[in-house]
């Protein structure tokens, strides 16, 4: 049974364990802002989401993680769907997200209704990776 919750100091040790990415500090911020999520399936923890907030105006969904025995059974689907709503609550009326061009998840979020809206080339930057493509959805028409 699919569960969420706001992150808590309590789930550090788990939150690290599936997000090498952020560092302890970025951590505290998720806490205090509510801007990170621990997914379960009843009471166990399979993954983990967070956003930021892209020039400080449009929710952006910076990691969803499933631990890889959760994925495909409907968890990050829900997830996204979840956050999406919270967002809607908060008056947003459009979400972003971004993905690698070389990874499946932009099959995901394209089944989810986002919109590819244009990438970024790190090349020649202290950052090596393949093209980093955009996408967004509209949440609310009002």
């Amino acid at each position: 049974m699919f569960k969420i919750r706001y992150v808590s100091e309590s789930d550090k040790s788990f939150w690290f364990a599936l997000d090498q990415h952020l560092s302890k500090r970025e951590f505290e911020l998720k806490v205090r802002d509510k801007r990170g999520y621990i997914i379960s399936d009843k009471d166990n923890p399979i993954g983990v989401m967070r956003y930021n907030l892209f020039w400080d105006t449009t929710p952006f969904l910076t990691l969803i993680y499933l631990e890889e025995y959760s994925r495909g059974r409907g968890f990050g689907k829900q997830a996204i769907l979840f956050w999406e709503n919270e967002m809607r609550g908060l008056g947003y009326k459009m979400v972003m997200t971004s993905t690698q061009v070389d990874e499946s998840a932009q099959h995901f979020y394209r089944a989810l209704g986002y919109i590819e809206r244009g990438s970024l080339f790190l090349d020649n930057t202290p950052i090596v990776q393949p093209q980093e493509m955009f996408m967004l959805k509209i949440i609310s028409h009002a």
